[in-house]
């Protein structure tokens, strides 16, 4: 195991620190080993070029801002083989949060996403990446479905 030594500002380690607290980790360096892992299982998924994912793009924006509204609807009908659902919640007078759940080859993804988050009345945006094993063309039905329990 390697020791690293890093020098970061007083408000981060106060962040990590509540985030320690939050989370029950015995000490620092647990807590920024698995950070760390985090950001580059993160990273690895954004940039697996001919790779298919799921993600999930999240981001409020100001639903008064100049045409922002048509654009993205705009934009979601142009990738409309990317989106496969979008959750719209209305949180304020001039705010809206949107959920929605991407599906594709991951560089297409990311370049999908990082557009909506650029559009000027995005707010606040982030992209969620999660690899994915299903072949992103049509989902079979000639496949037996498991009968079971119905779920109240």
């Amino acid at each position: 195991m390697q020791r690293l030594t890093i020098t970061i500002d007083d408000d981060l380690v106060a962040s990590v620190d509540d985030f320690i607290a939050a989370r029950g980790y015995a000490n620092r360096s647990e807590a920024i080993r698995d950070l760390v892992r985090s950001g580059l299982q993160q990273s690895s998924l954004e940039v697996a070029e001919g790779r298919d994912c799921i993600a999930t793009l999240s981001y409020v924006y100001d639903h008064e801002a100049r045409e922002l509204p048509k654009r993205l609807t705009q934009e979601f009908h142009d990738h409309h083989h990317l989106a496969q659902a979008t959750l719209h919640v209305h949180i304020d007078h001039d705010s809206c949060l949107e959920v929605t759940v991407l599906k594709g080859r991951s560089a297409e993804v990311k370049a999908f996403a990082d557009h909506v988050i650029a559009e000027r009345g995005v707010r606040h945006g982030h992209v969620v990446f999660m690899p994915s094993d299903v072949d992103a063309g049509v989902h079979r039905h000639d496949h037996p479905h498991r009968a079971g329990k119905k779920r109240i």
